[in-house]
């Protein structure tokens, strides 16, 4: 019996100096291993421990690493650098594809940092509710030779997005002085671009300096723009503050629009506008058109405009179509417009031309249903001008309460300038010959500008 316990005593101690042995053999061989394949790599962080998670992107000084499994997606956790010079756009691109995927996710754009971003296509479909959150700076390419030739149309560009959100405290700056010259003013450059996108929202943000258009959206509906600040120097030709193009149910509100050219364009195609509680200036006031360039088909109708307040431009309210073009622009609605210092508070001006002589043609886009009602403040040219087609007269034109006086810095006529114009007027109106501006209107000259419409139909 104690033979047998002294031999049981034996072998275990064997097998504890054996297994001590191979650890101790395995635990050289991984040393050597790890240490020569860190010598190679000169990087251990790239390691896993088996069943372990991925490591998290290195974190960036001041910020925190982006968190696996968030629905927010923040441009640094991505490689953006933030500091104005660095090209950001890739990182920009890789937070917007992880985040197009995930319903409700943010794409953040952090305050305290500038992201240099190139000419750059945003594109869906995405998850709804995608949110790009911008408390920073995004700045676009500041010279003319960084701009790649293939996108010399937009800058940001979003395409193909539904029910989406941009907002936030930050400025998207365009750069875009050099683009001012006289020799870069044959392109056409919007800073945000919206294309076929529906369910829009943008909110809260101030885009400035464009290059030419600040914010256009093109071939899209449903959309919201609230409490935006637009701005850019009068000196800044060609840019438009927000510019629509086939375009439906769109509401523009509670706003600062300041630039080179129109506050709001509205172009061909747009239906069911609603403008109000807008401050415009200086630039060139609130535009429908130029419409029916090049012989073509323009529809424009239902578009309010309301509680407005323009000073400083080159006009107030206005509808400008080229000779020779076809459709209609019926439904407009100019109500409550303070203007301060505007050259022509209301035009009409069917002989739109942007060289000194054009020739005169017979076709017109046909423009009827427009009314001014409350439309009061200081002009200095002239309080009203309406120039309508010699062969599609204007029709239903309704002047209401309009009471326009020169203001100190009047240099022109006190004469409000009609042609061909059919409607109805009704005071008080100042001045008085506001009073004779639009002449009664016969069925015939209606039968005229109805046999012009069906192109829109």
């Amino acid at each position: 019996m104690k033979l047998h316990r002294s031999l049981c005593l034996v072998a275990l101690m064997f097998l504890v100096i054996i297994t001590s042995s191979i650890t101790s053999v395995e635990g050289r061989k991984h040393h050597h291993h790890k240490h020569k394949k860190d010598k190679k790599k000169n990087n251990s962080d790239n390691c896993t421990v088996p069943g372990s998670s991925p490591a998290s992107p290195p974190t960036i000084p001041g910020h925190a690493s982006y968190p696996t499994g968030s629905k927010t997606f923040d441009v640094l956790s991505f490689g953006a650098k933030g500091n104005g010079v660095s090209d950001d756009s890739k990182a920009f691109l890789t937070a917007w594809k992880a985040a197009c995927k995930i319903s409700g996710a943010t794409v953040e754009i952090p305050s305290g940092f500038k992201f240099l971003i190139k000419p750059i296509t945003l594109q869906g479909p995405c998850m709804p509710n995608l949110v790009l959150q911008i408390n920073g700076a995004l700045l676009a390419p500041p010279k003319v030779g960084s701009w790649p030739k293939s996108s010399l149309f937009q800058w940001i560009n979003f395409k193909w997005i539904h029910n989406f959100t941009i907002q936030g405290s930050g400025v998207v700056d365009g750069q875009g002085s050099q683009w001012w010259t006289p020799s870069n003013q044959i392109y056409l450059i919007q800073a945000l671009r919206f294309y076929s996108s529906f369910n829009v929202t943008v909110r809260d943000i101030k885009i400035i300096n464009s290059p030419q258009c600040h914010l256009k959206f093109d071939s899209s509906g449903g959309i919201q723009v609230d409490n935006i600040t637009i701005s850019s120097p009068e000196t800044s030709p060609n840019t438009d503050g927000i510019h629509l193009q086939n375009t439906r149910d769109v509401e523009i509100q509670h706003s600062n629009i300041g630039c080179g050219d129109d506050c709001v364009s509205i172009q061909t195609g747009c239906s069911n506008v609603h403008i109000h509680h807008i401050n415009c200036g200086p630039g060139h006031g609130i535009s429908l058109g130029g419409l029916g360039k090049d012989k073509s088909v323009a529809c424009v109708s239902n578009i309010v405009v309301e509680k407005v307040s323009v000073f400083n431009t080159l006009a107030g309210v206005r509808i400008k179509t080229w000779q020779g073009g076809m459709g209609s622009v019926k439904n407009v609605s100019f109500s409550n417009i303070q203007v301060s210092d505007v050259k022509v508070p209301i035009i009409i001006d069917q002989y739109y031309c942007d060289k000194d002589i054009c020739k005169n043609q017979t076709m017109a886009v046909a423009i009827s249903g427009v009314k001014y009602d409350q439309i009061v403040g200081t002009y200095t040219s002239r309080p009203v001008h309406l120039a309508c087609s010699n062969g599609i007269p204007c029709t239903d034109v309704d002047l209401t309460d309009i009471q326009l006086k020169p203001s100190f810095k009047y240099r022109g006529l006190d004469e409000a300038m009609c042609w061909n114009s059919y409607g109805k007027s009704q005071g008080p109106l100042y001045p008085s010959s506001i009073d004779s501006c639009v002449r009664r209107d016969g069925g015939s000259v209606k039968r005229i500008a109805r046999s012009r419409e069906h192109v829109c139909f």
